[in-house]
């Protein structure tokens, strides 16, 4: 029987990998300028998290997770997102009782849905994202919003779009809900039954329909900017006056509600506006959850984050023609004639790769030839050829692959030539 993948997984084999690599680095980096520090969660749950976390009345909840009994019968969830297990870590471990506060976190690790594949969507998917728990500072907000922006022009994007909206305070939902309500009503049987649901339970959620977004209901339902109280207001402004002094470019979207219940205040989404990238053109979404943190059992403590796909990133990278910086070569490729110069070559990759330089060999017992065509496939910088009679002399053949120049050089410097060179 021949096994496959399940639908909507992916292999990242080896020439694909180093990109993925290559964009954990530089998200790493950023992160440690920031002074943000990972934090690594379990894959699983108990599903009651994501229940009072993310909301019963997200499509992620109500249709997208992997929930399974383990066999003490308790319900378990393989992780959709990422924010509900960090916060849980926060108030399981009493980081709230740090003196170094806010306390600033980020992951990197694989979430799962049950959603329809399609182009740079999978039911495994990896995310990147950042926490900062203990601050209400609308500077914050814009370190954060800053960070992701960074990230994706440190690679080389420059079609993206910030898209910024304020979700308000308790007050200001309160008042936005009643007018969604009065608004949708009357004609809610025009629309989908998960938003007939919503309506009653969360109307915001209306907004973020897929099925019924081209609904002319849509375009006239009210806004929430018109119902923000004086703080909620106020605490918007200055979140925008931080973005234009960190010189950051954002359009207000006062219909962006984001998936997820327990955003307030600040929310946010950049886009990509490339050619040909796809009809979702979302790269990353985050927002202020203020009452997350009590809702999973701590202390009053306000929030705020983002996560992205590393897969829609390297899709857009793709779209706008970005070349990642990866290299694909090795060093140097040790090609042995004889067999006490195969001994010896043994010994001598060893000694190359402990010095910290990229080597390789011959492990088929291949001819010369086949040796160095070997060599040109892996893209070896410098070709080391050693014979039994180069062995007897104590010396080595170095051959540059870029000039084609052969020097003969002592067997004990292989390791100072070659550092030499390839700084």
């Amino acid at each position: 029987m021949a096994f496959q993948i399940p639908r909507g997984t992916q292999d990242i084999l080896p020439g694909e990998a180093e990109k993925w690599q290559y964009v954990e680095k530089i998200a790493r980096d950023i992160c440690r300028r920031y002074n943000y520090r990972e934090i690594r969660t379990p894959i699983f749950e108990h599903t009651e998290l994501f229940l009072r976390g993310v909301g019963d009345t997200t499509d992620i909840v109500q249709k997208e997770m992997y929930t399974f009994e383990d066999r003490a019968g308790r319900s378990m969830t393989l992780r959709p997102e990422g924010t509900a297990p960090v916060v849980r870590s926060f108030v399981e471990n009493k980081m709230y009782g740090d003196p170094n506060q806010p306390i600033k976190l980020y992951y990197i690790g694989p979430m799962f849905r049950y959603e329809r594949p399609q182009a740079g969507r999978f039911r495994q998917f990896v995310q990147f994202g950042v926490e900062a728990l203990g601050s209400d500072d609308p500077a914050i907000d814009a370190e954060v919003i800053a960070m992701a922006m960074e990230l994706y022009q440190s690679l080389g994007l420059k079609k993206v779009r910030l898209v910024i909206n304020s979700l308000g305070d308790i007050e200001s939902r309160k008042a936005h809900r009643q007018a969604l309500i009065d608004h949708f009503q009357n004609r809610i049987h025009e629309l989908c039954e998960d938003c007939q649901v919503r309506l009653k339970k969360n109307p915001l959620r209306i907004l973020d329909c897929k099925r019924d977004r081209d609904h002319e209901l849509m375009a006239t339902a009210p806004s929430i900017l018109d119902y923000l109280n004086e703080e909620s207001s106020r605490y918007f402004e200055k979140v925008k006056a931080y973005l234009t002094k960190l010189g950051i470019p954002f359009e207000v979207d006062s219909r962006l509600v984001r998936g997820l219940d327990y955003y307030n205040h600040t929310t946010f989404e950049i886009m990509s506006d490339a050619e040909g990238f796809g009809a979702i053109t979302t790269l990353c979404g985050g927002g202020r959850y203020n009452g997350l943190v009590q809702e999973i059992g701590g202390p009053e403590t306000p929030g705020i984050g983002f996560a992205l796909s590393i897969e829609r990133l390297l899709a857009a990278l793709d779209a706008e023609g970005v070349a990642l910086p990866i290299s694909r070569g090795i060093d140097c490729y040790v090609v042995a004639v004889g067999e006490k110069a195969k001994e010896e070559s043994v010994r001598l990759v060893h000694k190359l790769r402990k010095a910290g330089i990229v080597a390789d060999k011959d492990y088929q017992d291949r001819k010369v030839k086949t040796q160095l065509k070997a060599a040109d496939r892996l893209h070896a910088k410098f070709v080391a050829i050693l014979g039994d009679d180069e062995l007897a002399k104590e010396v080595i053949n170095m051959k540059e692959m870029s000039t084609g120049e052969q020097t003969e050089v002592p067997l004990h410097s292989v390791v100072d030539y070659l550092k030499e060179r390839l700084s």
